[in-house]
């Protein structure tokens, strides 16, 4: 955690709006440390190093514009990455399947995907490229980050304070908020087949 603390605290607010615009908007996300580097700069900020509501901040801004420009990457690019029906990893039939999906989890995709790591990257994208009404998706896009942006760093806020040496715990935590986001979206999934 040392070398995330000091990637932290020396890119400070800016390093943090660009490494969740990038994960979220830039297909980067695979790379990137998305929730511990947010319960990381909670922690720090529970030990005065940075200021809470800016590190919220930050975070809301660039998960929203991030996914913005996911979207419309998806949107313009999209279309003609799936277009070969012989494409061994990006097939039209991929996109059926999106389309199909957003329809079905539309609100909830956008908003819990946020919390998993990888999705959070490839849902935006997937959004533009199954052309998922952009007005919805700008709601959920904002209700996500919000709910991300503000949660997970408070999270590490309020363990920062109270647990010592939290580093030693940091992907436990990680984990089981992954679990806990993913839970409504499979209750969704399993309710959706016993229905048809």
């Amino acid at each position: 955690m040392h070398d995330l603390t000091s990637l932290i605290l020396s890119a400070s607010y800016v390093g943090l709006f660009a490494i969740v615009f990038a994960e979220t908007g830039l297909l980067l996300g695979f790379f990137l440390p998305g929730d511990t580097l947010l319960l990381a700069a909670g922690v720090l900020a529970a030990g005065g190093a940075l200021s809470l509501g800016g590190i919220m901040a930050a975070v809301v801004a660039g998960a929203i514009l991030g996914c913005v420009a996911g979207y419309f990457i998806g949107g313009k690019f999209g279309p003609r990455v799936f277009a070969n029906q012989d494409a061994r990893y990006f097939k039209p039939e991929y996109v059926t399947r999106a389309e199909l999906f957003f329809t079905r989890y539309g609100w909830l995709a956008v908003v819990l995907a946020r919390f998993v790591p990888v999705v959070r990257t490839l849902v935006p994208t997937m959004a533009g490229v199954s052309r998922m009404p952009l007005v919805p998706f700008t709601l959920y896009n904002i209700l996500g980050a919000l709910l991300w942006g503000v949660s997970v760093p408070a999270l590490g806020y309020f363990l920062g304070d109270r647990i010592p040496h939290l580093d030693r715990y940091i992907l436990l935590i990680v984990g089981g908020v992954v679990v806990i986001s993913i839970v409504p979206v499979l209750l969704k999934v399993m309710q959706a087949r016993r229905a048809t």
